[in-house]
């Protein structure tokens, strides 16, 4: 074995770093040694980190606006804040949304502890509340609930956001509404397949949309099976070349099936 083959990895978050979140998280030790428990945990923020540091390599401008749908009190939002305004030197301005009035009112306390002044955390609904009305570079949305995915993605398209990272969970609204009517019913004779095949579909669907609306989509693998089922990821990027074959192969599936998908639903009602 070559001496290349022992080559220890180089993490953009590297050990001995101050990263307050990391330590919070219980990934490093007060030290900023890593937890050897704790080591995939590291590994999959550190994959985050690297698409997101991939699409911004070339970054040249001095500040980013940042907007998280369905943070909860994931701490992934802290360490994007330290990556751009710590690691790269960027005024960074980053406002996380959640539902909960405590979860919102907890990281608050923790941007402030951490010294964080552009991060903030706001109560809001994406389905029906006003949202930050400015230029928007980035948005993410990792775990936001069915259709609030929709409604967040919506949100990106109807701003222009240049840069679009979705992680999508609990894709209800295809398997609760889909029904026999083509090739694929095989794949909706039990539950198991139906909810899986639902999931795919939604995620298929919206990944064509956001083609379709002026976004190149690679659709990745974030973290491993092993770790979580949810590891699909939407990275978007925006060209503004947009189309219409994908969105006529999402509505013949839809009418075939009989299902419902809120963003084809949204797109669909402001291109008529």
């Amino acid at each position: 074995m070559t001496a290349s083959h022992n080559r220890k990895k180089e993490y953009i978050l590297q050990e001995g770093e101050n990263i307050p979140a990391l330590v919070d998280l219980g990934v490093f030790t007060p030290d900023f040694k890593i937890v050897k428990a704790k080591y995939d945990k590291y590994k999959q923020i550190n994959r985050f980190i690297e698409l997101v540091d991939d699409a911004f390599r070339a970054y040249g401008r001095d500040e980013i606006t940042i907007l998280d749908f369905g943070c909860g009190k994931s701490y992934l939002t802290f360490v994007l804040y330290y990556y751009f305004a710590v690691k790269r030197g960027v005024r960074a301005k980053i406002i996380g949304y959640d539902l909960k009035e405590d979860v919102v009112e907890h990281c608050n306390e923790v941007a402030a502890r951490y010294g964080y002044s552009d991060l903030h955390f706001v109560v809001a609904d994406v389905t029906r509340d006003v949202l930050y009305s400015e230029h928007i570079d980035m948005l993410v949305t990792l775990h936001a609930c069915d259709v609030a995915t929709d409604y967040a993605l919506h949100y990106a398209i109807s701003r222009g956001v240049e840069h679009i990272f979705s992680v999508p969970c609990c894709q209800h609204e295809v398997n609760k509404t889909i029904q026999k009517g083509g090739d694929f019913d095989i794949l909706l004779s039990h539950g198991l397949f139906q909810e899986r095949f639902s999931a795919l579909l939604t995620d298929a669907i919206r990944a064509a949309v956001l083609e379709d609306e002026g976004y190149d989509v690679d659709v990745i693998e974030f973290i491993d099976f092993a770790h979580s089922p949810k590891n699909l990821m939407l990275r978007c990027h925006r060209t503004g070349h947009r189309g219409t074959k994908k969105l006529t192969e999402s509505r013949r599936l839809r009418d075939q099936y009989g299902f419902e998908q809120t963003l084809l639903s949204l797109v669909e009602n402001e291109r008529q």
